[in-house]
């Protein structure tokens, strides 16, 4: 059975959201590398091999408390993902909430995520410097 790399992504959405490691895991290669370049309150992460991504993986399920994890549009080409989505969340060892927009790439690989970077702004919309 052929999955479209979409498919696979949306199938590790799913397991996130449900915080089933088993399931999240199933959909990354054993060579998945996840980078997280970071945000104004978040450090940039490098999450290499399946136990990087199972440690990923741990440390959203066990430290953070999502009031929102959306995925907002899905942009397929070949074998990329691209998915622009936003969040709400609270994180323990930090203060306050953290809510960011985001764009995640995804690379999948004979059916499996090979890698995934996501590039995100916790900036508050409000702080912006608008030109005209």
């Amino acid at each position: 059975m052929n999955t479209s790399p979409r498919a696979v992504v949306e199938s590790m959405f799913a397991a996130f959201e449900a915080k089933d490691l088993a399931a999240a895991l199933v959909t990354v290669s054993t060579d998945t590398l996840w980078i997280h370049h970071g945000t104004q309150k978040m450090p940039s992460v490098r999450f290499e091999g399946k136990h990087g991504a199972e440690q990923f993986f741990q440390t959203s399920f066990n430290t953070m408390k999502i009031d929102y994890f959306r995925p907002l549009a899905f942009i397929e080409q070949g074998d990329k993902v691209v998915v622009l989505g936003e969040e709400s969340y609270t994180m323990d060892g930090i203060d306050g909430k953290l809510t960011n927009k985001w764009v995640q790439v995804y690379t999948v690989t004979n059916g499996l995520i090979s890698k995934m970077e996501e590039f995100a702004t916790s900036a508050d919309p409000a702080s912006y410097i608008i030109v005209k």
